[in-house]
């Protein structure tokens, strides 16, 4: 295999700061949470078990594999997404569909018949040969009708209100009628250096300023429609767009419900009965329920508090637990919303951080609906949650808390989906998510003698093993011992800890394939596991300094996503295909893509698994990996797309016909030195930064990837 970066120019590497990342991402992404110690500090094992019984293993560019990139139209264009027809989104209220849990095409070819493009550094979005790309809308784009004409020298908070927000992660593209869709995406954090002209530090931000940035955070929903017969969409420029929605940090009320709702753990000042919570924040990936509702995380929620040395003592060992610096006042990186919001300074509101770390629930088809937080699904840095159906029709919701050595969750809903169509079906299964039983995972192996931390396959030739779900809450019992039920949802890393669960290398999005009903997980890295530290390396995170990350695949017992057991093995090990310490499901490494830190998963019809990356440490700009499951091709990774310099590949989403797939352009030019006026990136515009959707389509009209 052409070693591909040989072949490539380096444009303008970014100053590497932890794990290979900027210092700019590592501020904003998460808080410097390489600069704290890791929040976890059980002694939970980590050799788990032994099994006595082996198992088996069962834009704009486009480029061919090993050909010249070539670049296409200039990329300033609107597009959109599309699904099966429904009903007139003109008239009353859609009849919401059944939605797959895991929100894949209904079409598709088994086989990914596309070139792979190689690993680049260019500064803008390249796809394959045969392929296409457009911008649907980006940063600072009209969302409610009356928004005014975006202008970065003159942003106000009323404007961004009403415009798409920054640095969009997870998107859903929910069906509306014929050739018409709902955009929903999470705004997950911003970067002030990119937003902002003349920015120097926090401390000179206005309070004007510090509001936009809030105002940035949250989510957007936009009609979208396809333009002619073609895979692009833009978005509806007609009509009255009567689901665009901006949900921020800034102004909308968000309910609690569950267990926990009313708990004096969520009460303070300004909401004494501890059930109502103004915004959401740090909107990671999320999900796409059966019912037709839209789930999203709130995951690094501890950047935003200072006061964490003067709050209530009693809590200080919690806030610590979920990474809040309780030693000093302002932590490294410290945003300083205290200055326009005094719920954000735990000295004076210590449990208003208790208020963020949920999942979120939305419905997009109800313009006016009051979003949920559900603390029945527990409390830690959500990744996202994903649905799928146990075979009794419970709702199954898996759950990544990505952080160094934190744990996987699911969650098994006590009622069961209502099929039905009617009103009174569609308010039973919005309750769906208020009470059932918390898990956490615990994982056993067959090989652990030989795990080295080298990332070696076993003599078995499989990383694999059997692994078990545990019960942290059932309803409104607690399973854990000397915590309340409150207690647990609120602090479910404390109750994970004390159950013995396993300790993971950063577990981000969890999805269930809809062919097969196993369930995937990305685990995107972790450089802290070593002997002698939190945890060494185990067979189901099998590397040391784990920078580059792997692909975790889960079979529950007898098909069923309700099962209290699984068996598991891993999918991949990513890195260079030439390291002999990775590992593609035991495919030829020759002729696989090279692939690192895998963030966010989805499926094609076919049931393929396409991958995006978060954080590549193999020199080359993030990206979009598909590879196949079953047969002879299970494990042969092919890169489909790659996004610009400093940007973030997350949301990848395959429309129901599989002729578009979507992916959300984090962060471009968050490169370290970088400023709105001296840009590392001018995406997709030319002039500066800016965060956007992209469409990707094939331009004979046939499924992506086929």
């Amino acid at each position: 295999m052409p070693d591909f970066r040989r072949l490539l120019p380096v444009i303008g590497t970014a100053q590497r700061g932890h794990t290979g990342r900027s210092a700019m991402t590592c501020q904003y992404r998460c808080g410097n949470a390489c600069d704290h110690p890791v929040p976890n500090e059980s002694d939970n094992e980590y050799l788990g078990d032994l099994i006595s019984t082996g198992l088996t293993r069962r834009g704009l560019v486009r480029a061919g594999a090993l050909g010249a990139l070539v670049v296409g139209a200039a990329g300033a264009g609107l597009a959109g997404a599309a699904t099966p027809a429904l009903a007139d989104p003109d008239g009353a209220r859609p009849e919401v569909p059944e939605v797959d849990p895991a929100a894949a095409p209904t079409a598709a070819a088994a086989v990914l018949t596309f070139k792979p493009i190689p690993p680049n550094q260019l500064d803008t979005l390249v796809v394959p040969n045969g392929y296409d790309s457009a911008v649907v809308i980006r940063w600072g784009d009209a969302v409610v009708p009356g928004a005014p004409a975006f202008d970065v020298r003159k942003q106000s908070w009323q404007a961004q209100l009403k415009q798409f927000g920054y640095n969009n992660d997870f998107l859903a593209v929910l069906p509306l009628g014929r050739d018409r869709a709902l955009l929903v995406s999470n705004h997950e954090y911003t970067n002030e250096e990119l937003m902002f002209p003349g920015f120097t530090t926090h401390d000179a931000l206005t309070v004007d300023q510090v509001k936009i940035a809030m105002a940035a955070h949250g989510l957007s929903v936009v009609e979208i429609e396809r333009v002619g017969d073609t895979g692009r969409w833009t978005p509806v420029g007609r009509g009255p767009r009567r689901y665009n929605r901006r949900i921020t940090m800034l102004d909308t009320p968000f309910t609690v419900d569950g267990p926990a709702a009313g708990s004096p753990l969520l009460r303070t000042k300004a909401d004494p009965a501890g059930r109502t919570v103004i915004g959401t924040l740090n909107n990671c990936s999320g999900g796409v329920t059966p019912w037709g509702t839209v789930l999203s995380g709130e995951e690094n929620f501890n950047q935003y508090f200072v006061g964490g040395d003067e709050a209530p003592a009693a809590i200080r060992p919690a806030l610590a637990r979920y990474g809040i610096d309780t030693t000093k006042r302002y932590p490294s990186g410290s945003r300083k919303w205290e200055r326009a919001d005094a719920r954000f300074d735990l000295k004076v509101n210590g449990n208003e951080a208790h208020r963020f770390g949920w999942i979120v629930e939305i419905d997009p088809y109800t313009p006016g609906s009051t979003p949920r937080k559900h603390t029945a699904l527990g409390r830690f840095k959500h990744e996202g949650a994903t649905i799928a159906l146990a075979k009794d029709g419970r709702a199954v919701a898996y759950m990544g808390d990505d952080e160094r050595f934190d744990y996987l969750y699911k969650f098994v809903s006590d009622k069961r989906m209502d099929h039905g169509h009617s009103e009174k079906a569609r308010r039973h299964n919005l309750t769906l998510l208020e009470s059932g039983t918390l898990y956490v995972a615990k994982f056993e192996y067959t090989s652990a003698a030989e795990i080295d931390g080298s990332g070696k396959l076993p003599s078995d030739g499989a990383f694999n093993g059997r692994g078990r779900w545990i019960p942290l809450v059932r309803g409104d019992r607690s399973l854990v011992p000397g915590m309340t039920v409150e207690e647990v949802l609120v602090f479910t890393r404390l109750a994970a800890d004390k159950m013995g669960a396993t300790k993971m290398d950063r577990p981000e999005d969890v999805e269930v394939n809809p062919k097969t009903g196993k369930v995937y997980a990305a685990l995107t890295n972790n450089t802290s596991r070593a002997p002698g530290a939190k945890a060494a390396a185990d067979e189901v995170n099998p590397r040391n300094n784990n920078k580059h990350g792997h692909v975790l695949e889960l079979t529950e017992d007898g098909g069923d996503n309700g099962a209290e057991s699984f068996s598991w093995d891993l999918l991949l090990v990513c890195g260079d295909p030439n390291d002999p310490n990775t590992y593609f499901a035991g495919y030829d490494k020759s002729k696989v893509s090279p692939i690192s830190c895998p963030d966010n998963v989805t499926f094609d019809g076919a049931g393929n698994l396409w991958i995006a990356t978060d954080g590549n440490q193999l020199d080359s700009n993030d990206g979009l990996f598909a590879v196949p499951l079953e047969g002879a091709e299970r494990g042969h990774v092919k890169q489909f797309l790659t996004v610009p310099v400093g940007a973030e590949t997350c949301g990848p989403f395959i429309v129901g016909d599989g002729r578009s797939v979507f992916v959300n352009v984090q962060h471009p030019g968050e490169v370290d030195g970088a400023t709105m006026d001296n840009p590392a990136s001018t995406w997709p515009d030319g002039d500066f930064a800016k965060p956007a959707v992209v469409v990707s389509w094939r331009l004979d009209g046939r499924p992506i990837g086929s």
